[in-house]
């Protein structure tokens, strides 16, 4: 007699029970179930996909940002302090000291909803009657002629690393020196770049503050504590039909010759 059966358990019985058990053991038929924490099912973004929702995050709260702000500015081998104005209304305004053919006269961009100007003011060099003029609409960017650069990482950048769809490489950078905040690294996936964007090294507080940035031509570090900003940024000097300045020295003026030469002189 079957030493199994002689307890009282018939064949179909005994079959089922084992049968049980076997599913006990290794789950309703397949393999096992995968552990949640098993690398296969955990999705884990890409580093450079992090650090560009990262940067566009804090782009879009210093989109958001009003603020008064003064920065250092170092380019050309020269030091200067700009400030910035950013206004609840949309309006915006960098003032760049000892900029303007060639380094002797003050100059402001500003930007409203009429549009966007570049105001001419008096210097320690040029004492002459500020005055403004219009160079684009709201939404243009400055003309490469005449652009000072530095206001497009102060305010213009901040819709390129917001757009999805920009052609961006980010990647998470050290501290820049006198930075507080978060570093980012940005580069380009393609030759064909908006005016707004310099590749380079950008540094913001989790408020959305630009604390620091780096580009091959200079580099800003915020100078203070940031203020209030007024409703409205204010106008330099009254709009005029002149022509903008440009970033290079006039031209030295001729000699006067006075006199003529005599025959056999």
């Amino acid at each position: 007699m079957n030493p199994v059966w002689a307890y009282g358990a018939s064949p179909r019985r005994w079959f089922a029970g084992a049968l049980a058990a076997v599913f006990v053991l290794t789950g309703c038929g397949g393999d096992p179930a995968p552990k949640p924490s098993d690398p296969a099912t955990t999705a884990t973004p890409a580093p450079e996909a992090e650090a560009r929702d990262q940067l566009a995050a804090l782009a879009a709260a210093a989109q958001d940002r009003t603020l008064t702000a003064i920065y250092t500015y170092r380019a050309d081998g020269r030091e200067r302090s700009v400030s910035l104005t950013l206004s609840p209304d949309g309006s915006w305004r960098v003032d760049v000291p000892d900029l303007a053919l060639g380094g002797t006269v003050d100059i402001s961009i500003v930007r409203n909803e009429i549009g966007l100007f570049q105001c001419a003011r008096p210097s320690a060099d040029e004492s002459l009657t500020p005055n403004c003029v219009k160079i684009g609409g709201p939404d243009a960017d400055v003309p490469g002629s005449i652009d000072p650069k530095v206001q497009r990482a102060l305010v213009t950048v901040r819709h390129v690393l917001t757009d999805p769809g920009a052609p961006l490489s980010v990647s998470t950078a050290p501290p820049l020196p006198g930075a507080k905040g978060s570093c980012f690294a940005v580069e380009t996936t393609t030759a064909s770049v908006s005016a707004a964007l310099d590749v380079g090294f950008y540094c913001y507080d989790a408020d959305g503050t630009l604390t620091a940035a780096k580009f091959g031509y200079g580099e800003l570090v915020l100078a203070g504590p940031t203020g209030p900003a007024p409703p409205s940024v204010a106008m330099p000097g009254p709009v005029t039909d002149g022509k903008p300045l440009g970033m290079a020295a006039p031209p030295a003026p001729t000699p006067t010759v006075t006199g003529s030469a005599q025959p056999g002189t």
